[in-house]
Formats: C-alpha cells, structure tokens, sequence
C-alpha cells in the first residue's frame, strides 16, 4: 500500500488513507490515544456494541449496493451477548462491507470511512473526536488550495500555450506583403490574382512545391482563408469594373487580404479564449 497521509491530534499521528473516492482514517491510531499496546482490542470491543453494528449496517445499506443485509441482521442479533466477538476481518469478509477496510503491511491497520471513524473517535474520546474533525478539515481545506493553484496554474499554462498556438497561425495564415517584384508580374489568370493576393504564390508555384499533394491550393485553404477568398472574388469583380489595372488590383487586394485575415485570426482567439473562462 502505498505511504497514508497523516494528521497529528494531540500528539497523535493519524494515518489518512485515499481510495479510490473516499477518505478512510485509520482506527488502530484512533485506538492507540487511548492504549498503544491494545489498539486491536479496542477496536473489537467497539464492533461488538450494538449501536455499532447497526450504524456499520446503515452505512453499508445506504452507500454499498453489494452489502449483505441478511449477515448483517445475524451479527445485529448477536450484538451485546457476552460469547459475541467480531473482528474488522470477520465483518468484511462476511457482510461484503466497503465501511471499514483492513491493510497489511508498514502502512496498514484497520481503517473506516470518515462518517464511521468520527463515530469511533466520539467512542474512544468526545474531546479527541473534535479535534480529529479539526485537523481533518484542515487538511481538506489545503488539499482544496492546493488544487485550486495546479488548477490556477495549468489554466494560465494552457492561455499562454494557446497565445503561443494563435501566433504560430498568424504567422502561416495572414498573408505577406508583396512585393513590386511580385505585383508588376503579370498573371494568367484572375484566380491566380486571387492566389497571389491570399497565399503570396500562384497554382503553379504551388504544385511545384507540393509534388506529393493532390488538388490544388485551395483545397488545403483553412476556413478562414476560403472566407477572405470569397470576399476578395466580389472585390476583385468590382475593381475589374472600375477598368482597374491588374497589378493595382492586386496591390489592393494583397492589403484586404491581410487585413482580413488578422481580423479573422484574432476574433477567433477571442472566441476561444472565452471558453476558457
């Protein structure tokens, strides 16, 4: 078993055992405030009360869907005869009950559930019980503070990777300014106009430099891009209208392109960091 958590209680240590949900608070320390050398003996004396072994079998009923209520009534039936002796082991194994565990080895000893150990602590020492309660909860409140930094702190981590995340598509998606190099060639087509403005290289250029992609470069846009694409087709049409030169046109498109895009870019940013609240 792996090391328990531990609570000191009036010079006490007190071993803390995490299930798999639950917390259980080790009986054999509880026992040992009151007799270190007959912690076992105690605990047994405790079983064979009878408002024990009914609040063991409440408990079990209410949170156990396994428990066996028809061993359960025997042992209630045996309580407080002088021959009744039940042991932690002998309720387990017989009652199938999830309440009180047993553990073997450096760590081990008889352990219950908090609601249970709170009522053997009252059994041992009313004044002991309280100050059980006390340091419990303040080792629940840190556990909780602790939690809420990681929490704090991985919530912070995951904003900057996404900051992080956001410039690295602004960098490939927002298109670049071109140069005259590039705006005084003159191009085939509208569509590579359009290609140009956005991606910064015509259909070409594209399949030069992806052999291996099938398609062409728009069908590799991101949603972003094929919007600010859409867009830039009812500008493009405009400004052929307008009897606009081919490489002015792309100039102004080029600059949409970009500015579009950063929009586009950034609102999203906005969007999912919203979530993240």
């Amino acid at each position: 078993m792996a090391k328990n958590q531990t609570i000191e209680v009036q010079g006490t240590p007190i071993a803390i055992y995490k299930g798999d949900s639950e917390d259980y608070i080790s009986l054999t320390d509880i026992a040992r405030y009151k007799d270190t050398a007959n912690t076992d003996d105690i605990i047994k004396n405790w079983l064979r009360n009878r408002n024990t072994i009914e609040l063991l079998g409440f408990w079990e009923q209410m949170y156990n869907p396994n428990f066996k209520p028809v061993e359960f009534d025997g042992f209630k039936k045996q309580a407080g005869l002088n021959s009744f002796v039940l042991t932690p082991k002998r309720w387990i194994e017989t009652t199938n009950a999830i309440g009180i565990i047993s553990k073997s080895g450096r760590y081990g000893g008889t352990f219950a559930h908090k609601d249970i150990a709170f009522e053997f602590a009252s059994w041992v020492s009313i004044e002991f019980k309280l100050y059980i309660i006390k340091e419990f909860q303040r080792l629940k409140e840190e556990e909780s503070n602790r939690l809420q930094i990681e929490w704090s702190i991985q919530r912070t981590l995951a904003k900057v990777n996404y900051k992080i995340h956001t410039d690295a598509i602004k960098e490939n998606l927002i298109p670049q300014e071109l140069g005259k190099n590039q705006t005084s060639l003159v191009y085939a087509t509208e569509a590579d106009v359009l290609n140009m403005a956005l991606f910064g290289m015509t259909a070409k250029q594209w399949r030069d430099i992806s052999p291996n992609e099938k398609g062409n470069i728009r069908d590799y846009a991101t949603i972003q891009q094929l919007v600010v694409l859409s867009n830039l087709e009812s500008i493009n049409a405009i400004l052929i209208a307008q009897v606009i030169p081919q490489n002015e046109r792309l100039i102004q498109l080029n600059k949409i392109a970009i500015t579009q895009m950063k929009s586009l870019v950034e609102n999203q940013s906005i969007k999912k960091l919203g979530k993240s609240e």
